[in-house]
């Protein structure tokens, strides 16, 4: 079945009040009991998350429950934690158990996790985002997870953003992350494409002259694969890293390289952004490191400024949501150069459509395709593939 306009226009049917009552009354519906008892299902990083968030409202889970056993009996942020099964017999029939595990690299979905708890005798399982939309001060946004009702207040460039895409499959998987983000339908969500994240087939077929540049680069991860999909057949490759960790990693990663690779390897300790200077930094040394937080100070460079003149030919950006500010900062570059975008898009509820509409805006010389790399809506890349190549 071909996806047309009319398929956005039922997802958004709603108006602005009716979704905000929708996010107000979801969580009393889902869990009958209003001013019932919770166990948190996760104690993960969401799941500290979202207790931090209820304790600001004066609501105190009786505990958490998680899979992992060397966390059983211990306390995680003041509450207790419990094997999934004896929290499931002392309060699976009397507490509404929430999901709280929603993360990059699962191996389950949420599906998954429900069947869990109530094959273990839990009556009334809900996934988190219904809690967080009733409860959104100081847990929403969260990456891509936000309130519906501001897709539907972005309605014009919902729609706008899919008139862009090139091919039934980015068409198809723009629907089914617009339902995930008004309705929290993970099941809408297609198998991802776990391979060859930034160089997938059909789409990225690298040349032995490619210039790459590498924003986010980690601890060289992608740079690694950069080498392997060329067969180390390419002309130069930039990586920028603020993080200290992961940029020593990065290091580490590229002094392995043979003499001849490394030569035409240029690696920078900075943030990539919309002007030249210096950010605040949350320097985790995880892939969750990110800009405008925390206390280090980076620098920050534009792509404009430090690499137009190379002619780079393929640009990735993994940058914790920095990407709008990043591409603004290589807007001459976009526009004079063309080259081969590969842009994370996840990390913001609105990036799914904002971000190919800023790169259409500086350039439109591009065809868009929208592809999953990972499961429930993580590593969703926008790749924006000049009309000449």
């Amino acid at each position: 079945m071909l996806v047309t306009h009319s398929i956005i226009e039922n997802l958004l049917a709603e108006s602005v009040h009716e979704a905000r009552q929708r996010e107000h009354n979801a969580f009393d519906k889902l869990a009958g009991n209003p001013g019932g008892s919770l166990v948190l299902f996760g104690a993960g990083g969401l799941g500290r998350r979202c207790l931090a968030g209820l304790r600001s409202h004066g609501i105190e889970p009786i505990t958490f429950a998680d899979n992992n056993p060397k966390l059983w009996g211990k306390q995680v942020e003041g509450l207790q934690v419990l094997d999934p099964r004896k929290a499931a017999g002392c309060f699976g029939r009397t507490s509404a158990f929430v999901i709280t595990i929603w993360g990059a690299l699962s191996a389950d979905r949420m599906s998954d996790r429900e069947m869990q708890l109530r094959s273990l005798g839990c009556t009334t399982v809900i996934p988190f985002a219904p809690l967080f939309w009733k409860y959104p001060e100081h847990v929403l946004p969260h990456y891509a997870a936000d309130l519906p009702h501001h897709v539907i207040e972005k309605a014009d460039d919902v729609f706008r953003g899919f008139d862009l895409w090139a091919d039934e499959e980015s068409r198809r998987e723009y629907i089914a992350q617009l339902k995930w983000r008004l309705f929290f339908d993970f099941d809408a969500m297609a198998p991802p494409q776990r391979q060859n994240i930034y160089f997938p087939p059909g789409l990225v077929e690298l040349r032995s002259d490619e210039v790459f540049v590498d924003c986010g680069a980690f601890d060289g991860d992608t740079l690694d694969l950069f080498l392997r999909k060329s067969k180390f057949a390419f002309g130069r490759a930039f990586a920028f890293e603020p993080d200290p960790a992961n940029f020593a990693r990065l290091s580490d990663a590229v002094a392995f390289q043979s003499s001849q690779v490394r030569t035409r390897i240029e690696i920078k300790r900075a943030a990539v952004g919309e002007r030249d200077g210096t950010v605040r930094f949350s320097a985790e040394g995880t892939a969750s490191s990110s800009v405008g937080k925390g206390d280090v100070e980076v620098e920050c460079v534009t792509l404009d400024h430090h690499v137009r003149d190379f002619n780079p030919t393929i640009i990735k950006m993994d940058i914790e949501g920095a990407e709008p500010d990043a591409l603004r900062g290589a807007a001459t570059l976009i526009r004079e150069k063309s080259p081969l975008l590969a842009i994370s898009c996840y990390h913001q509820q609105d990036h799914l459509w904002s971000i190919p509409l800023l790169i259409q805006s500086l350039n439109p010389d591009y065809r868009f395709y929208l592809r999953p790399h990972d499961l429930e809506g993580w590593d969703l890349v926008c790749y924006a593939i000049p009309n000449q190549r």
